[in-house]
């Protein structure tokens, strides 16, 4: 089951943080808030941040029915933009997760994301 980090509507024009998540630093949850909402003020629909139970930080997006504005290509490259530019504050979400709900070894997981992930 999915872990909710946090998400933001722009249908109710609110952002959620997961209580759970209340001890990250305030400069993290302001960078959080901040990108969640002005992703979805760009594109629309409801943003969401969730660790799947392997600690795998993962971004989805729905959006309404009845939201004939939404498009889900330039949705899908704002996605990945975004994953590039704040990939050091996802990395670094994935490993606190990781430590501080799944009690993993922090260098162990440090050693798993530096090696290949494509076998060859």
């Amino acid at each position: 089951m999915a872990t909710v980090l946090c998400a933001a509507s722009s249908y109710t024009e609110k952002y959620y943080l997961n209580e759970q998540f209340s001890a990250l630093p305030e400069a993290v949850k302001q960078e959080l808030k901040v990108m969640c909402v002005l992703f979805t003020e760009d594109v629309g629909g409801v943003l969401t941040l969730e660790f799947a139970p392997d600690g795998t930080l993962q971004l989805g997006v729905s959006r309404d029915d009845a939201d004939y504005l939404f498009d889900e290509i330039d949705c899908e490259l704002k996605i990945r933009r975004l994953q590039k530019e704040k990939a050091e504050l996802l990395h670094g979400l994935e490993l606190y997760y990781r430590v501080f709900f799944l009690h993993q070894d922090p260098a162990l997981i440090e050693k798993d994301w530096e090696s290949p992930e494509s076998e060859s």
